[in-house]
C-alpha cells in the first residue's frame, strides 16, 4: 500500500470517528421538553449517576428516591415521581453502598 493511500485512509478514519462522536453527543441542556423525574426509574434504567454510582443504567433497585429519568415536561408527578431527589440524604451514599 502506498503512503498516499495510507494517509487517505487515516484521514478518512479520523473524520468518520469525529462524525460518529458528534452524532452520539447528548447535551442535557438541549432537553427543552423534558424534566428530571426522581423515584420512577426501574433498576438498570436510570438516565444518569447519583452519589452511589456515576453512570446511567446503574440503578440497583426500582423507584429509588435518588435515581431519575427524563420524562416529558409536566408529567413527572402524574407518573408518581418528584421533581427533586427524595430520601434521607440523596447527596450522600449510605454506608452500605459507599465504596
Amino acid at each position: 500500500m502506498s503512503s498516499s493511500k495510507l494517509l487517505q485512509s487515516a484521514i478518512a478514519s479520523v473524520l468518520a470517528i469525529g462524525l460518529a462522536h458528534a452524532a452520539n453527543a447528548h447535551d442535557p441542556k438541549d432537553d427543552g421538553g423534558k424534566d428530571k423525574c426522581y423515584g420512577i426509574a426501574k433498576a438498570g434504567q436510570n438516565d444518569c449517576g447519583t452519589a452511589r454510582h456515576s453512570c446511567a443504567g446503574k440503578a440497583s433497585k426500582d423507584n429509588a428516591p435518588d435515581e431519575w429519568k427524563y420524562v416529558a415536561k409536566g408529567t413527572c408527578q402524574k407518573l408518581g415521581g418528584k421533581p427533586s431527589a427524595g430520601g434521607s440524604d440523596p447527596g450522600k451514599a449510605s454506608r452500605r453502598w459507599a465504596y
